[in-house]
């Protein structure tokens, strides 16, 4: 047992290690030299001994180890989505989002942008993955944003955070929102409730902002040669429109369809294989041989999520078995002087931290087992504070030095990177206020009843029109300085919830 468990942990390090860098796997094996200093540290930073037999055998064949919970939802839900986004790009889904986005916002001020957006949004819906949505939208949208008058550096930018919002955007949210529900032993469409407010509040932002964009500079509709009619699409896109139904449905109403969300994943990506087979879009019809493909691309794009999963266990099972993240709770509570605000502060600065050199999976599990439970101790729900974590890990996909999002949008515009990435934390600005405003406005996760969702909601969509105008420096008309100072003040005091100061 020895032997195998040393062999098979050994091999997760270095496979991840080949795959991801040596970010997550160096935290890994700083973990693991701590738990056989700590026990002769004092006070709350002691964890209990482990002999290093038994904590190989515990990584290697405990369920609480590298074959865990994290990696039975990687095989088992995970994959099924990634067969589904890739049978979906292969079959002609993306040029049915990119129509539908070009026929229903092309002819609007800075319609280029707005398609980009509308396009993400609807991709990224499915996909659940920043970069394989710049990587199919960003190719369309990024050369006809420039065309329409766009500079590149913020047409990679607007695509860079429209692709990364896919992650937060209900109902496929990526693996970091399946590993949630299994954190916090609720159904997956618990999870999907709760992110729709904050999913719409992130991609109204970004309208607004690429509208105010487009006002200022007098951009007008996208330049596109024979742009689809939206009826049309619509009417051609049913093999598409079918089976995303059904996958919004059943992932919503589980109790309806009577199905997991893996199975729910099989279903939908059955339907577009036969659809697309027997009708396709446009009179183009896919290959057996393409859906094959389909699947084998799923291997490889499926590598690095398995060996997260598999290296995650291992880290969990370091902190579980040692004691480690009770005792970091505590370290945590005692940092910020038991004050949410200041935990709040710290953990934003700690993802980020973490986000410079991991995968925003890695960065999720990492944070959602050591610093999640010190924001629960406090009183947030356990919902918010893993949406919280979530949300700062999803950071690191715009945010250089590594903002991959940004880099491949880059890529695509011909332009330069570190740039694009500082622009696109401009454009994005929600996505560091929003995870504090949902903590703060638990109705904002759909907790509460429906007149103070509605009118939270409604009063937050206010606030960040008023600050996106500050940031673009535009509303009805050019704003000076003093206009934006007042407008950036307006807008504080309208995000703020009213409980938040005393009196």
């Amino acid at each position: 047992g020895l032997i195998v468990s040393v062999i098979l942990v050994f091999l997760v390090l270095e496979a991840s290690r080949r795959t991801s860098g040596w970010g997550f796997v160096g935290i890994i094996l700083a973990m693991a030299v701590y738990i056989y200093i700590s026990p002769h540290l004092p006070g709350d930073f002691q964890t209990r001994y482990v002999s290093p037999e038994r904590l190989m055998i515990y990584l290697g064949l405990d369920i609480n180890g590298a074959i865990g919970s994290i990696l039975q939802v990687a095989v088992i839900i995970v994959i099924p989505f990634t067969i589904l986004g890739q049978v979906l790009a292969r079959t002609g889904g993306v040029d049915f989002f990119s129509d539908l986005s070009m026929a229903a916002m092309g002819n609007f001020r800075g319609g280029a942008a707005k398609i980009a957006v509308f396009g993400s949004a609807l991709f990224g819906m499915i996909s659940g993955s920043a970069l394989a949505n710049v990587l199919a939208v960003g190719i369309v949208t990024i050369p006809m944003m420039v065309k329409s008058g766009f500079t590149p550096y913020r047409a990679a930018a607007i695509e860079s955070v429209g692709s990364t919002g896919g992650q937060v955007m209900p109902p496929v949210m990526g693996a970091s929102a399946f590993i949630m529900a299994e954190f916090l032993q609720v159904p997956y469409s618990a999870v999907c409730f709760a992110a729709i407010i904050p999913g719409i509040l992130f991609y109204s932002c970004l309208f607004f902002f690429v509208d105010l964009e487009a006002a200022k500079h007098k951009i007008g509709a996208a330049k596109v040669d024979d742009a689809p009619k939206f009826l049309d699409v619509l009417k051609d896109g049913w093999p598409f429109l079918l089976p995303i139904a059904f996958l919004v449905t059943a992932l919503m109403y589980p109790e309806v369809s009577q199905l997991t969300p893996e199975k729910v994943a099989v279903v939908t990506t059955g339907l577009v294989m036969l659809l697309s087979t027997f009708f396709g879009y446009r009179g183009r019809r896919t290959t057996v041989l393409q859906m094959l493909k389909a699947i084998s691309d799923t291997g490889r794009v499926s590598l690095d999520i398995i060996l997260i999963g598999a290296a995650a266990g291992i880290m969990v099972g370091i902190m579980s078995i040692s004691g480690l993240a009770f005792s970091m709770t505590i370290q945590l509570l005692a940092l910020s002087g038991d004050n949410i605000f200041a935990l709040l502060l710290l953990i934003a600065v700690l993802a980020f931290v973490l986000g410079i050199g991991l995968p925003t999976v890695s960065v999720y599990i990492l944070t959602a087992t050591l610093l999640a439970p010190a924001l629960v101790k406090l009183g947030v729900t356990p919902m918010a504070a893993h949406m919280f974590v979530m949300y700062n890990g999803i950071l690191s996909m715009i945010t250089p030095p590594v903002a991959f999002a940004a880099y491949a949008a880059a890529n695509i515009a011909r332009t330069d990177g570190w740039t694009t990435g500082w622009l696109a934390c401009l454009v994005g600005w929600s996505t560091f206020v929003l995870p504090f405003l949902f903590v703060l406005t638990p109705s904002l996760l759909m907790d509460g009843t429906w007149t103070e969702i509605f009118f939270n909601f409604s009063r937050v969509m206010y606030g960040i029109y008023l600050g996106t105008a500050v940031g673009v420096g535009f509303a009805l008309m050019p704003l000076s300085i003093v206009s934006r100072i007042i407008y950036g003040a307006l807008s504080l005091a309208v995000v703020l919830p009213p409980e938040t100061f005393k009196g």
